[in-house]
C-alpha cells in the first residue's frame, strides 16, 4: 500500500510520527510536505495531494493542520474527493467502510499521538463495503461539478 501525506505547520510534528508509524508497517509513505514547522497555508499542501489521488498514485491521503477542519474543507472541493476529519477509530473506520472516505484528516492540536496512531491503522485496515453505501455515494456524486 502506498499513502500520500501532508500537513501544514501545526501538523509537521504529529505528521513525523504518522510517517514513522507507516513506514515501519512496510507502506510506502509519499510525504508531499510540509518539512519544517515554518508556517504555511494548508490548501497549499492540500492541493497537490488531492491531486495525486485523484490521478490515481494514492488510493490513500493523510492530511493534518491544528484541527484537521481546514484541511478537510480543502480537500473535500474537488470532485471524487471524500475526506473525513476523524477523531476516534471507530469514526475512521466507518468513513472507509460506508463512504469510501479516500483522504483522512486529522487535527494535531485535538488529538493526541497515541489515538491519532489508531485512527489512522483502522482507516487504512477498513475496505469499503458497497451496496447499499454506493447507491449513497452516488447520490454525493450528482453535486460535484
Amino acid at each position: 500500500m502506498e499513502i500520500a501525506l501532508g500537513c501544514d505547520h501545526a501538523g509537521f510534528r504529529l505528521k513525523e510520527q504518522i510517517k514513522q508509524h507507516l513506514q515501519a508497517q512496510g507502506i510506502v509513505v509519499s510525504d508531499f510536505g510540509t518539512f519544517c514547522e515554518n508556517s504555511v497555508d494548508y490548501p497549499d499542501i492540500a492541493l497537490p495531494v488531492v491531486k495525486a489521488i485523484r490521478e490515481g498514485l494514492f488510493p490513500l491521503g493523510i492530511l493534518i493542520c491544528g484541527t484537521g477542519i481546514g484541511m478537510s474543507i480543502a480537500a473535500n472541493k474537488h470532485a471524487g474527493i471524500r475526506a473525513a476529519l476523524c477523531n476516534d477509530p471507530y469514526s475512521a473506520r466507518c468513513a472507509r467502510e460506508h463512504n469510501d472516505a479516500n483522504i483522512l484528516t486529522l487535527g494535531a492540536r485535538v488529538i493526541g499521538p497515541g489515538m491519532a496512531l489508531e485512527v489512522v491503522d483502522q482507516f487504512i485496515k477498513a475496505q469499503f463495503k458497497g451496496g447499499r453505501h454506493q447507491h449513497r455515494l452516488n447520490k454525493i456524486a450528482l453535486f460535484e461539478s
